[in-house]
C-alpha cells in the first residue's frame, strides 16, 4: 500500500516549530464539509483509515492522556448500528419517518468514524481542555481525510446525546461522542455557507 502520510517521528525528535506551505494553506481556507447526503463509495479502506486515525490523534493534548478513542463503522457494520438504531427509536413509539432515518444514517458514507471523548481522571487537567482535544481529533480527521481526497462531514445528531445508543458503542462512564465523522467520495460540490463575521468577533485587549 503506498502511504499517503510520513511516518510518525521517533519519541523526541527536533520538530520544526513551523513548516511552511502554501498546499496546507490553500486547503484550509478553502475546507468545506461536504453534504451528508452526496457522500458515496470509494472510502478509505481499513489500512487507509489507520493511517488517518494516526494522523488525526496529533492534536494538542495536555499531560498526554490521550483523552479520546475510535469507533469505526464500514461495510455491513453500518447498517447493523443504524437498525440498532432504529429499534431503540420504535421502542419508544416514535414515528416510522425516524425511526427510518435512524436506520439508514451510518449508510450515508462508507466509513463512519466515532470519536469518543474519552477524560482522564488524574486530578490536574481540567475535563473541558480534554473535551477540547477530541473535538480537534474529529476537525483533524476531517483534514487528513480532505487533504488524501476524501469528503467528509463531522456529525452528531441525536445518537450523539442518547444514552442507550452510546450503550451500543460501548461508552464507559464520563464518555461522550464527541462526533460521528462520515468519509467517503462526494459525487456533487456542496455550495459554500454563510460564514460568522470574524472582525465583529475579534478584539484585541488593552491594559485597563
Amino acid at each position: 500500500m503506498t502511504k499517503r502520510f510520513p511516518p510518525p517521528p521517533l519519541q523526541d525528535a527536533p520538530l520544526a516549530g513551523a513548516r511552511p506551505s502554501i498546499d496546507a494553506r490553500t486547503l484550509l481556507a478553502l475546507r468545506k464539509s461536504a453534504n451528508k447526503l452526496v457522500l458515496c463509495d470509494p472510502g478509505p479502506t481499513e489500512s487507509e483509515i489507520d493511517e488517518l486515525l494516526i494522523v488525526a490523534a496529533r492534536v494538542p493534548d495536555h499531560r498526554k492522556l490521550g483523552p479520546w478513542r475510535f469507533v469505526v463503522l464500514e461495510g455491513d457494520a453500518r447498517k447493523t448500528f443504524g437498525v440498532s438504531l432504529g429499534q431503540i427509536l420504535r421502542a419508544r413509539g416514535s414515528a416510522q419517518a425516524q425511526i427510518e432515518e435512524a436506520e439508514k444514517s451510518m449508510i450515508r458514507a462508507p466509513v463512519v468514524v466515532a470519536v469518543i471523548s474519552s477524560p482522564v481522571d488524574d486530578g490536574r487537567t481540567p475535563v473541558w481542555e480534554q473535551e477540547l482535544s477530541a473535538g480537534a481529533v474529529c476537525y483533524n480527521l476531517l483534514l487528513a481525510a480532505n487533504a488524501s481526497g476524501w469528503a467528509g462531514v463531522w456529525l452528531t445528531e441525536w445518537m450523539a446525546y442518547d444514552a442507550e445508543a452510546g450503550a451500543l458503542l460501548g461508552l464507559r462512564g464520563d464518555e461522550r461522542v464527541a462526533g460521528f465523522v462520515h468519509l467517503g467520495t462526494a459525487r456533487a460540490s456542496t455550495p459554500e455557507r454563510v460564514r460568522a463575521a470574524v472582525p465583529e468577533r475579534t478584539a484585541r485587549w488593552t491594559a485597563p
